[in-house]
């Protein structure tokens, strides 16, 4: 049943006469046509049959509108806009193609509207042909600069990728005695990240590790993170006691100060020494979160430094150092703050708590299983914002487990 479609308003025709309103009906730049209720052709004005290339009396009483369709429009037509348009009584923008009088398909944009009895019986469609040369032309232009900007970006994304792995180790390094296991996980894929890590061999059976993170992010954030992670391993090699290299790194960063491009960064430093029953972990850090120690016996707990001031803000920053005892089993956690400020579901920033409750909930355990399991925990927030690094450190021993 074709429901009652939109009245047709009267107007006055004194303004024009009939003659008139003919030919702009029949010269209009659009194309007009009505049909029977099945699609047959009652009436057709001039620049659609000068489209199509045929004569009124060959389409009129002949031929149906679908006739005048491209194989792939007509399907649309019969199976998509006609329910429609039996359905609503009117449709419109509907992008078809018309057979021509050139061989070449006519892109064209269609409204049709049905004039109903009093009855409310359908009498007669109305449809109003748009040619779409033009913006089908403008589209194929926007779909190519969409493909160009597209391969910018891939293109972008890879030597983003490049850089960020530049400025990290390919792998970890492994004491005697440990395991060792690292993550990096970017926000974007468009921008270079500034958190960096690193853990390095140094002399008399003692072992170097940082872990840091530069304000910003872009090429200007990537050289001083490039600068840092240098810096740090150099300053080590002349002097490893973590404060020392510190302000090594807070020397190098202040020196630009007042430029504009200033960057500063947060960074935890300490220096592994080999023991009978494992390893001392002596560590500074630079407004750094604290590093985070999981037990042999399950037990998780935050080491904090007292005072540490951000790395390159102060030209004498208050730094302090302590000692944290590994032995068998233990697993030494640093990570970036992207982790803890990352948002739950909830909207909430996940937090120093909830991660040392994560941390226990896996205890004992060891760096690789740490590692993993924090990995995955990134892919349940609803956001992270920022970028995470995470290194783990764990002291072999036959308490840990894997999960």
């Amino acid at each position: 049943m074709w429901p009652l479609g939109r009245s047709s308003r009267r107007r006055s025709d004194a303004a024009l006469p009939e003659d008139d309103l003919d030919d702009f009906y029949d010269n209009a730049p659009c194309g007009f046509v009505s049909t029977l209720p099945d699609g047959t052709i009652v009436k057709v004005n001039a620049t659609l049959l000068d489209w199509v290339g045929a004569a009124g009396d060959d389409l009129i009483g002949r031929r149906r509108f679908t006739d005048l369709l491209a194989p792939g429009s007509r399907l649309l037509y019969e199976t998509r806009y006609a329910p429609l348009l039996r359905l609503q009584g009117e449709a419109s923008g509907v992008a078809l193609e018309l057979h021509t009088g050139g061989g070449v398909p006519l892109p064209v944009l269609i409204t049709s509207t049905v004039r109903a009895g009093r009855d409310g019986a359908p009498l007669m469609i109305c449809t109003t042909v748009f040619d779409a040369r033009e913006r089908r032309a403008y589209e194929r232009q926007l779909l190519a600069a969409r493909q160009v900007a597209d391969l910018e970006r891939d293109r972008l994304r890879l030597l983003v990728a490049g850089l960020q792995r530049s400025l990290l180790p390919t792998s970890l390094a492994v004491p005697p005695g440990m395991t060792t296991a690292s993550h990096y996980h970017m926000a974007s894929a468009d921008e270079v990240g500034g958190d960096f890590y690193d853990l390095f061999p140094l002399s008399g059976d003692r072992w170097g590790f940082f872990l840091g993170d530069v304000r910003g992010k872009g090429v200007a954030a990537a050289a001083v993170t490039a600068a840092a992670r240098y810096t740090l391993r150099a300053a080590a090699v002349y002097d490893s006691e973590p404060v020392a290299v510190l302000r090594n790194l807070n020397t190098v960063l202040y020196q630009d100060y007042a430029a504009p491009g200033h960057r500063h960064c947060t960074v935890i430093v300490g220096i592994l020494e080999r023991q009978r029953s494992g390893y001392t972990a002596t560590v500074a850090s630079g407004g750094h979160p604290p590093a985070l120690v999981v037990r042999a016996d399950g037990s998780a707990a935050y080491h904090t430094t007292d005072g540490g001031t951000l790395v390159g803000i102060l030209a004498e920053p208050r730094l302090v150092a302590r000692t944290i005892s590994l032995g068998a089993g233990d697993t030494l956690i640093l990570y970036s703050d992207g982790l803890t400020e990352a948002r739950t579901a909830t909207g909430a920033r996940y937090g120093d708590e909830a991660l040392r409750e994560f941390a226990q909930g896996l205890g004992p355990t060891s760096a690789p299983v740490v590692v993993k399991a924090l990995a995955g925990l990134l892919g349940t927030f609803a956001q992270v914002d920022d970028d995470v690094a995470v290194i783990a450190l764990s002291v072999n021993g036959p308490t840990s487990r894997s999960h």
